[in-house]
């Protein structure tokens, strides 16, 4: 059901250190902390000395990032009790951001979104943006008739948890919106949706 070739279907390349970057400021949610382990556990001071991370464990609380990410070695280490207090420091700290700032953004894809969309408000241009997917597959979905957000679906079609239409869930992303893009599938006959598929664990 899903349309292959659509141009605007985020690609998230993995992190890359980028070892000119005066300041490093890591955006994590979840099992995105593994994305920034992964790299720089045990890795050169200098780099640490320049690195800020932002964390919401969300679902994750209980498998030890967070103690692991307070080890690591990093200039600052803010933990965010909810993803939207995340955020909202994000917001604050691009404020008074300079040049020679590298974002990294990991998490799940509804999380890389709003963050990136975050950054993309202060002007930050989202190529220069380096994100990786971490955790569930999970899609944050606009519905195009409504105008609603639903989180976290993971199948299509799905009932729009503010018109209750039945959704296919197209692979259309809006940076914009942070969100992928949800149309009615049996508008021509009603009641003739088939039964809902997972396709985003």
């Amino acid at each position: 059901m899903l349309v292959a070739g659509i141009k605007s279907r985020p690609v998230y390349k993995g992190f890359e250190i980028d070892p000119h970057a005066r300041r490093h400021l890591f955006v994590l949610e979840g099992e995105g902390a593994l994305a920034l382990l992964d790299r720089l556990s045990g890795g050169p001071a200098d780099v640490l000395a320049k690195t800020e991370v932002l964390y919401a464990p969300s679902a994750s609380k209980g498998h030890g990032r967070e103690e692991a990410l307070m080890a690591l070695g990093a200039k600052d280490v803010w933990m965010a009790p909810t993803i939207p207090v995340l955020l909202n420091r994000f917001n604050v700290m691009l404020q008074t951001a300079h040049m020679g700032l590298r974002i990294y953004i990991a998490g799940t894809e509804g999380f890389i979104g709003q963050a990136m969309k975050v950054a993309m408000d202060h002007g930050v241009d989202f190529n220069s943006l380096v994100t990786e997917h971490r955790g569930s597959a999970a899609r944050r979905v606009q519905c195009v008739h409504c105008k609603g957000i639903t989180e976290n679906v993971t199948v299509s079609p799905f009932i729009c948890s503010h018109c209750g239409l039945p959704l296919l869930v197209r692979d259309h992303y809006s940076r914009r919106l942070a969100a992928f893009q949800g149309v009615n599938i049996d508008a021509e006959e009603p009641g003739t949706a088939p039964p809902p598929e997972e396709l985003f664990p």
